[in-house]
């Protein structure tokens, strides 16, 4: 069993660092500004593994502008951009 922190410790994928382990606690893609519909994006999310309750850890981050991100979710790694990440809120774990 994990330690969960208060919900206004909740963060968005996006603004995590190399290391950082959380758990998905939703998907918000009215969050930011991409070309994708906000239907479109959670929908390739959810595709991705990152459905509530998923463990994820960020793996790697780009050499530049550190973009984009590996990211572990439960037993597999995908790849997305920080800005996609940001419509994925999480909760850190201890």
């Amino acid at each position: 069993m994990h330690a969960r922190l208060p919900a206004d410790s909740r963060l968005r994928l996006g603004d995590l660092n190399r290391g950082q382990r959380a758990e998905v606690v939703a998907l918000d893609g009215q969050a930011i500004a991409t070309s994708l519909h906000p239907d479109e994006l959670e929908r390739r999310l959810l595709e991705m593994g990152l459905s509530e309750g998923a463990r994820i850890e960020i793996m790697h981050e780009g050499t530049f502008g550190r973009d984009p991100i590996a990211v572990r979710v439960n037993e597999h790694t995908v790849a997305l951009r920080r800005r996609e990440a940001c419509a994925v809120m999480v909760s850190p774990v201890a």
